[in-house]
């Protein structure tokens, strides 16, 4: 009973050592959270200069209407 029990663990031990599928979950959740921070950074250091830039193109087109 011992060792069929053990042979039985063994072998789930076994199984979970090849399954990679859970670290490859992880992987692709750190690489969104990367994607993730980089558009936040993206948009904060670049918002103001935008911002800007349609208030000028707004500003010479107004006259036009």
């Amino acid at each position: 009973m011992l060792q069929t029990l053990q042979i039985y663990f063994l072998q789930l031990f076994s199984r979970f050592r090849r399954d990679e599928e859970g670290a490859t979950m992880v992987e692709y959740g750190i690489m969104v959270a990367l994607i993730a921070v980089v558009c936040f950074a993206a948009v904060q250091l670049l918002g103001n200069t935008i911002n800007a830039l349609f208030t000028a193109i707004n500003t010479s087109l107004t006259p036009l209407l």
